[in-house]
């Protein structure tokens, strides 16, 4: 006689839990293979800013859509090590929710692509910013700060390819696994 399994492990192994726990797993090992692995990736080249796209326009729970960028950052930066812009990179993932918030509803290629642009840019922007404005790297005038965003701008081609890929990859492949399993659609779609 077959016994019913808990609820308790049943949400644990949910198809909506699963899927929450493999897009953490591939944020971080992503962010892991680009920090000891050098050159194999391009460095910036994460699914970080693309998971909270997705998490904002895609998670029932407004709670998880934050959770899940911001854990994936947490477990990797706790490998990697911290930084001083780290309050600085959760507030962008962070808008990266809130742009993905906008997307709920119209989630066709095209809006994915936008808030993917202005997710990356609004990331090289703010952080550049807050590198000319927290440290002396740079005078604190206008020409320190426009040397800021020209030495970040190497870094900015990477940020942007990799939330534009990142993206194609969880909002489609999210498309074809709900296809496949409308438990999971039905799981994870927002109201």
């Amino acid at each position: 006689m077959e016994r019913a399994m808990p609820a308790a492990v049943a949400r644990l192994i949910s198809p909506r839990a699963l899927t929450l726990s493999a897009l953490i797993a591939l944020a971080v090992a992503t962010r892991l293979v680009i920090f000891f692995f050098p050159g194999v990736i391009p460095y910036n080249f994460t699914p970080v800013e693309a998971l909270g796209l997705f998490g904002g326009a895609w998670f029932a729970d407004k709670r998880s859509a934050f959770i899940v960028p911001l854990a994936a950052m947490a477990a990797s930066d706790l490998i990697i090590g911290l930084y001083p812009l780290l309050p600085l990179v959760y507030a962008c993932i962070a808008g990266s929710v809130l742009l993905g918030f906008g997307l709920r509803g119209k989630r066709s290629a095209s809006s994915i692509a936008v808030a993917a642009v202005v997710s990356s840019t609004g990331f090289y922007l703010i952080t550049n910013f807050g590198v000319w404005a927290s440290t002396h790297m740079y005078p604190h005038s206008l020409a320190g700060l426009l040397a800021c965003y020209v030495a970040g701008l190497p870094f900015y081609p990477a940020t942007l390819a990799g939330t534009l890929l990142w993206s194609a990859i969880l909002f489609g492949g999210y498309a074809l696994l709900a296809r496949r399993w409308p438990t999971l659609a039905a799981a994870t779609l927002t109201r």
